[in-house]
């Protein structure tokens, strides 16, 4: 009995919001029983690292796993029209199954948010390496976001996918249950963004050139085997009372964010800080993206870093400005040196996950030169400046969605905290004894007794503690399970593919 996943893919990759359907195929050469076909929509994020040495045992390093299921959604295809509350009230339901092909289609819609399963299944926490069991424990630290973005740069270490799994469970013990698997790249809906920008994000660096260098005034520069002069020799020029400052900066909007497969609103400014008495040449612009990926596994925690070049330029002797120019002077750089390098489609979106987080800089990087263009007489100097910057994926959330954010907001302003229904008649038990309380009480300094060990016990075994009802869904994910497929624009989205040979995680087909 074979089984296989067919994805309808009218996207090259999935967002929130969208309807994610196929059918599952199954091919079957002898007449057989099965129980159920159960087809699920999975989203998880595992990293494994490696915990410190101990003293005791240097040889040996312990990994330390730690795996988060934050989308969990299951269909029943077979038998049909049948929930997961039936097949649990019902375990040895038999579908009689003849030979031949049959499909079964199925849909999910995915969903907004992350929401991570308290506890994971044994057979999701064991993994393989070198075929060595290596266990997980259950994660403790849980965050509540948007869906985070397919991660596939760093194996064996840290990944987050996203795939449709099926599974035919027979009712015979001794023989396996099909299973198939169809993954799918996920790329998640952009925050909310201001209408306008509040003034410019900016970093600055000044530098102070030296008027009347020796290499500029001589054209070549001096070897040490040259004649010292003497008092009586001609002197070289004296350094003049002039001295040039200038200040560069980067500047983006602020906030200060940058979009996948779109241009870099980067501003580059050079200022004039004093008089000077040459030109300014602009020799080098390089425009660097660096991104950070902080790695946890439980109490072990490690940072990798991956850059993108948007831009390099070199050897451009570039005149900025004259020297006429006033002090405080402004020239920008021409855009057009980064224009039309968009940000690469390998780059994933900012995102904070559980186990994940990841958090990006541009750098950029402008080698100036004072009163020569020719290399060895310029005082080149390169000026490296840093923004912390913010990288969206461009799919803009739908209108409807963010209304319901607006309306969330006012509601959450006028009402009254969510209070669990098992706890409302706790805290007006609380109230009335409150209000039983003789008024002296309130007036007398004393210090309040403190209950005895035997009262305690005395509470505890009279009532056992009621349980907690779980709280409501958010305002947004009632509000987007009605919303259709978002129909703008998607962008593009490839993570980089994990290289032959490489380290990754065991082959879990039959979780």
């Amino acid at each position: 009995m074979l089984v296989q996943i067919q994805l309808d893919h009218p996207h090259e990759h999935y967002t929130n919001l969208d309807l994610i359907a196929g059918k599952v195929i199954l091919k079957a050469p002898n007449p057989s029983n099965i129980s159920s076909i159960i087809v699920k929509l999975e989203g998880e994020s595992r990293t494994r690292l490696m915990a410190a040495v101990r003293p005791d045992r240097p040889d040996k390093q312990r990994p330390v796993l730690e795996v988060h299921k934050f989308l969990y959604k299951a269909q029943v295809v077979l038998p049909q029209d049948t929930s997961l509350e039936d097949l649990k009230e019902n375990p040895k339901v038999v579908v009689p199954m003849g030979a031949g092909q049959f499909e079964y289609p199925f849909e999910f819609k995915i969903p907004l948010n992350t929401s991570c399963l308290q506890q994971n299944s044994l057979t999701t926490n064991v993994s393989f390496a070198n075929m060595i069991p290596e266990y997980a424990k259950s994660p403790t630290q849980h965050v509540k976001t948007t869906l985070p973005p397919s991660i596939s740069g760093f194996p064996g270490e840290a990944e987050i996918r996203y795939f449709v799994k099926v599974t035919v469970n027979r009712p015979q013990f001794f023989k396996e249950n099909p299973r198939a698997m169809a993954h799918f790249t996920m790329l998640p809906i952009e925050p909310p963004r201001a209408k306008a920008a509040d003034g410019e994000a900016y970093a600055r660096r000044t530098h102070q050139f030296i008027e009347g260098s020796p290499n500029q005034s001589a054209g070549k520069r001096r070897s040490w085997f040259d004649k010292k002069e003497t008092s009586g020799s001609p002197t070289r020029e004296k350094t003049s009372a002039i001295t040039p400052r200038v200040s560069v900066d980067a500047r983006l909007p602020n906030p200060a964010l940058l979009t996948l497969n779109h241009d870099i609103p980067l501003r580059v400014l050079i200022k004039n800080m004093s008089e000077r008495s040459k030109n300014i040449y602009l020799q080098m612009l390089q425009i660097e993206l660096i991104g950070y990926t902080k790695v946890r596994a439980h109490e072990v925690t490690r940072t990798e870093s991956n850059s993108w070049i948007l831009s390099s330029l070199s050897n451009m002797a570039i005149p900025i400005g004259s020297t006429t120019d006033p002090v405080g002077t402004e020239i920008p750089i021409n855009p057009e040196y980064w224009a039309g390098n968009l940000i690469p489609n390998t780059v994933a979106p900012s995102f904070q996950a559980c186990n994940l987080s990841r958090f990006y800089e541009l750098e950029v990087r402008v080698g100036l030169g004072y009163g020569s263009y020719k290399h060895g007489e310029d005082q080149l100097v390169v000026l490296p400046l840093r923004l912390p910057v913010k990288v969206y994926s461009g799919i803009a959330p739908p209108q409807a969605l963010l209304e319901a954010a607006v309306k969330k907001v006012k509601r959450d302003f006028k009402a009254e905290p969510y209070i669990a229904s098992n706890l409302q008649p706790q805290l007006q038990q609380q109230q009335q004894q409150q209000q039983q309380e003789p008024a002296h009480a309130q007036t007398n300094n004393a210090r309040p007794q403190t209950p005895t060990h035997q009262q305690g016990l005395a509470g505890a075994t009279a009532s056992s503690p009621p349980g907690y009802d779980d709280a409501p869904p958010s305002y947004e994910e009632a509000v987007g399970a009605s919303l259709p497929p978002i129909m703008g624009y998607r962008g593009s989205y490839m993570p980089p593919p994990v290289p032959e040979g490489a380290p990754r995680f065991s082959e879990d087909r039959k979780r």
